[in-house]
């Protein structure tokens, strides 16, 4: 008896760290978090295959699909143009906040940037287009239920 109960524990263990797999493997991330009454959206593209999910505010999306060459390559180009790797972010304290982060693991853009303390002034307009080319992926790719 004992060892079916380990052997189902070591199912379960298996299973479950399987599971959060998806929000560790991935070439470039797109996540918003927080605020006072919280909201979790992740935007997590491994290859040409994306992995949507929401959380908040009575909403709940999960969804897998695609993402064209074309599109990552915009993505990409967008990333470059707007000089991802040299957007300076402030270090004020901000408290309550819906905080965006964005990291990428590979390419000529790698690194990884976010928006917890604000981004500085002269870099405001990139951070902006950067994540509206997220959030474009976001708004043609996703069915909002």
């Amino acid at each position: 008896m004992k060892r079916i109960i380990s052997i189902l524990f070591a199912i379960i263990v298996l299973v479950s760290c399987n599971s959060q797999k998806v929000y560790t493997d991935f070439d470039i991330s797109y996540a918003k978090s927080g605020g006072q009454t919280p909201v979790y959206e992740n935007l997590l593209i491994k290859g040409n295959n994306v992995h949507y999910s929401l959380e908040g505010k009575g909403i709940k999306i999960i969804q897998k699909f695609k993402i064209s060459n074309e599109n990552l390559k915009t993505l990409n180009n967008t990333l470059s143009k707007n000089n991802f790797n040299g957007i300076i972010e402030d270090h004020k304290k901000l408290y309550d906040n819906v905080t965006t982060s964005i990291n990428i693991k590979k390419g000529p853009n790698e690194g990884s940037k976010n928006d917890a303390s604000l981004i500085l002034p002269p870099f405001q307009t990139n951070w902006n287009n950067i994540t509206l080319a997220f959030q474009e992926i976001i708004n043609n790719n996703v069915k909002k239920q």
